[in-house]
């Protein structure tokens, strides 16, 4: 099993449950497919296609550990969906959507 609570990862050889949330969701794509799979569910070309074309091995090594620590699922068509503990993630990530609008305009148009 991948990153989660009560094993040692990158950074913390206790497993703290928020030590392991960290390491999970800071690693590269991984809050971005849990981003597009709020917005709704899909099959991995669809998925792959609204993150930008991130690479394939990439997604599925994503996918495949977000299904190990009950964040996302699958169906038998293939069509990813977050869990009920995956759709607890929003008003956590919330706060940090409203910031980076706020951000956003506090910089101003690009230029």
């Amino acid at each position: 099993m991948s990153t989660a609570p009560g094993r040692p990862v990158r950074g913390s050889s206790t497993g703290r449950p928020m030590m392991a949330a960290l390491d999970l969701l800071g690693k590269r794509w991984t809050l971005r497919v849990v981003w597009e799979l709020q917005q709704a569910p899909a099959g991995f070309r669809e998925l792959r296609r609204r993150a930008d074309e991130m690479s394939s091995s990439v997604l599925a090594d994503r996918l495949r550990q977000l299904t190990e620590v009950g964040i996302v699922t699958t169906d038998d068509q293939g069509v990813y969906q977050l869990t009920e503990l995956g759709r607890g993630l929003r008003p956590a990530l919330e706060p940090l959507r409203v910031w980076a609008e706020e951000w956003a305009d506090a910089l101003g148009p690009p230029q």
